[in-house]
């Protein structure tokens, strides 16, 4: 029943994140596109307000003129709109999916003792730790160096090593699959806590000094966008983490850590051709295809570089192998799969001691064995063999008698 509901509550919070994420990733993404597509207004009436660039668009059957004043209005409306629950909703959500899926079983999911042999409550420990310390690294970066000449280039690349770091000490102290999420969450709670912290205070400070008639600083407004591109380049890199445990052959790579940084590279210099684009078709910057192309020819050559060697043909002349034997498969299953699909723990309402239940769910053990998803971790020591044992058993039509 433990592993029933902790399913239930996998996917609820699943649902849930996947709805305010892509409700704060939209919101973000417009907004980057709205202010990259400003123009000068036209009409003096505009500029007499304060008006620095503003957006006419046509969407569901109506128009729309999206204005930025350059610093403040003259007078603000009673009621404003705020963007920041989706941003709160998303890390909360998330964070409790974290706990669910990863720190509740740690020993399966986040714990690889090929790597790591340590009690669930150090790994737990650390883990939460990677969310604080880059935190802080990128927050210390950003108000070292953000106000100085270059400072956007310079946090930059600091930030970009710091990542890299990160991923790099993830891979070798965690479960591939636990390593990949942890190194986008941590980028998420950075993105969260830039909200939370800087953008949303920012912006209070300066509504409140135009209530009260006080003059705005506009250092406010300066960090608040420097942060919010910040998070609108975290994205796409974000995005792949999350995803990443679906695809077994990225995280089990033997260099994993630099497949995670290659993709998340390709994601970025992709996002920029969409931050800028919107510019160029105003001709304000040149042609940023070159963005795109390159995150496509980084994706390609990882692709090429991941690519699996060619298994050798049967020699002519070989003797036929013969079937595998059911016996022979379910002494795998008792083996390396028993402990967490048996009698006594059904994870995922799967379990295989049964004959009727492996032929039932033969395409998923084939699936996951073969991808190397299961066992997690592989905490129960699967060797190459036993994965081709079972390929094989399969692919002869995964007889049970």
């Amino acid at each position: 029943m433990d592993s029933y509901l902790l399913d239930w509550a996998n996917l609820l919070l699943r649902w849930v994140h996947v709805i305010t994420a892509i409700a704060w990733i939209g919101a973000s993404f417009y907004f980057v596109m709205l202010d990259s597509s400003l123009e000068k207004p036209q009409d003096q009436e505009s500029l007499d307000k304060g008006v620095g660039g503003e957006l006419w668009a046509v969407h569901g059957g109506g128009f729309y003129n999206s204005q930025k004043y350059l610093l403040s209005p003259k007078k603000l409306p009673e009621h404003l709109h705020w963007s920041y629950w989706e941003s709160y909703s998303t890390w909360l959500s998330g964070f409790a999916l974290f706990t669910v899926s990863y720190l509740w079983n740690a020993s399966s999911y986040l714990i690889d003792k090929s790597k790591m042999d340590w009690q669930p409550g150090a790994a737990i420990a650390v883990a939460l730790a990677f969310f604080v310390v880059f935190w802080m690294v990128y927050d210390g970066i950003c108000q070292v160096f953000g106000r100085r000449k270059n400072g956007d280039t310079i946090v930059g690349v600091l930030v970009a090593l710091t990542v890299a770091f990160a991923a790099w000490l993830a891979c070798q102290w965690f479960a591939g699959r636990a390593a990949f999420l942890l190194v986008g969450a941590m980028m998420a709670t950075a993105m969260s806590a830039n909200v939370f912290f800087w953008i949303i205070p920012g912006q209070r400070k300066n509504v409140k000094a135009l209530r009260e008639g006080r003059p705005v600083d506009p250092v406010h407004g300066i960090r608040g966008k420097q942060r919010s591109v910040h998070n609108t380049y975290f994205t796409l890199p974000v995005l792949f983490a999350m995803l990443s445990n679906h695809y077994s052959f990225t995280y089990m790579h033997e260099h994993n850590w630099i497949v995670l940084l290659l993709i998340m590279l390709a994601g970025a210099g992709i996002r920029q051709f969409f931050v800028l684009r919107h510019r160029w078709k105003l001709g304000q910057v040149r042609n940023p295809i070159g963005y795109a192309l390159i995150g496509v020819a980084v994706l390609g050559l990882t692709i090429l570089w991941m690519k699996p060697a060619p298994v050798a043909a049967p020699a002519a002349g070989a003797a036929a192998v013969p079937p595998v034997a059911f016996a022979d498969v379910k002494k795998v299953l008792e083996q390396r799969c028993y402990m967490c699909h048996g009698e006594a723990v059904q994870q995922k309402s799967v379990r295989v001691d049964q004959p009727e239940q492996v032929a039932r769910h033969a395409q998923g053990i084939y699936q996951q064995v073969t991808t190397k998803v299961m066992p997690l971790g592989n905490a129960t020591q699967m060797t190459e063999d036993e994965r081709a044992l079972i390929a094989r058993w399969f692919k002869e039509g995964a007889k049970t008698q």
